[in-house]
């Protein structure tokens, strides 16, 4: 059975993932069939890059996600616009108190 896993790469303290298609008894740093993308969860802002064309045509195939996979390809989705998200927008103006020194 094939998998869509996180591979971890990096250094210490400061993790970088692959987004993998491998086989589900493969350990999680293993050789890999096909990379679908890339998860940077220590960049500012994070980054996340997944072919999704692949990562479709995988699930076809009756590959099966992580959680954690899942979540991610669900997230880019929402934020590319490929899927209706129901998310309300969290930005708000911030205003910086003034200080009058007028008489």
């Amino acid at each position: 059975m094939v998998k869509l896993k996180l591979t971890r790469a990096g250094r210490t303290g400061i993790p970088f993932y692959r987004i993998v298609a491998v086989e589900a008894k493969t350990r999680r740093d293993g050789k890999y069939i096909e990379k679908l993308g890339i998860y940077n969860p220590a960049a500012s802002p994070k980054v996340l890059e997944i072919d999704l064309e692949k990562f479709d045509a995988w699930i076809k195939k009756g590959a099966q996600p992580t959680d954690t996979v899942a979540s991610l390809a669900k997230r880019l989705r929402s934020a590319k616009g490929t899927t209706k998200s129901t998310t309300k927008s969290t930005s708000k103006a911030t205003t910086k108190p003034t200080t009058s020194t007028e008489k």
